[in-house]
């Protein structure tokens, strides 16, 4: 429901992936086949003294340094500005306000302006699933979903705990929710598993 882009994300990591498998792979051939360490120490060290050479050769006037280093600089001032852009786009999409009447004022025409902010329905909802002992972990968040406010409910029950039971139960909340507000809020419901799921038990009261 978010804006993060996840197809660039899943190719930024099937590429970096990739990589790293196969910097793995020539660090083990190395290691393993000594042929194939002598052929690379003997590539790297030309490699290495070619640079050089060039940088002798592109040297600054009146300077001492190559400007290939000052345009290697450059490049990774770029990627750092790509990579904080790239952070700063993860997760978009969270919305604040759950309604705005935009200052029309009420049927009756009283001035004023209604406006409730997401954390109303986030922490109803939230509160009500925490009562149930067959629950251990809830996360309530809201989102713009198709030029509206959108609701994800994240249920964590425990083992054992029929799906359609917590289902039924948040179903029943978000109607009584809709007619308090007297608002039709979209909702996405994801009921997830984990070993905390397993491991966790209720708690009673002895």
């Amino acid at each position: 429901m978010n804006g993060t882009p996840r197809a660039l994300n899943r190719f930024l990591l099937t590429v970096l992936g990739l990589f790293l498998a196969l910097v793995g792979a020539g660090a083990i051939l190395l290691a393993a086949v000594p042929s194939a360490a002598r052929w690379w120490r003997g590539w790297a060290g030309g490699q290495v003294d070619a640079v050089a050479r060039y940088a002798e050769r592109t040297r600054l006037l009146g300077t001492s340094e190559s400007w290939i280093w000052f345009a290697g600089a450059a490049i990774f001032l770029l990627v750092v500005i790509v990579m904080v852009s790239w952070i700063a786009n993860q997760g978009k999409g969270r919305a604040g306000t759950l309604y705005d009447n935009g200052g029309n004022g009420d049927d009756d025409g009283a001035a004023g302006s209604v406006r409730l902010s997401c954390a109303v329905a986030e922490q109803a909802l939230k509160s009500a699933l925490l009562e149930r002992t067959d629950v251990f972990g809830v996360s309530v968040t809201s989102y713009d979903f198709r030029k509206r406010t959108a609701l994800r409910v994240r249920v964590l029950p425990r083992q054992g705990v029929a799906p359609q039971e917590i289902a039924a139960e948040i179903t029943e909340l978000v109607s009584i929710l809709e007619e308090l507000l007297g608002l039709e809020v979209p909702v996405l419901l994801s009921i997830g598993s984990g070993a905390r799921s397993r491991f966790t038990k209720a708690e009673r009261v002895r």
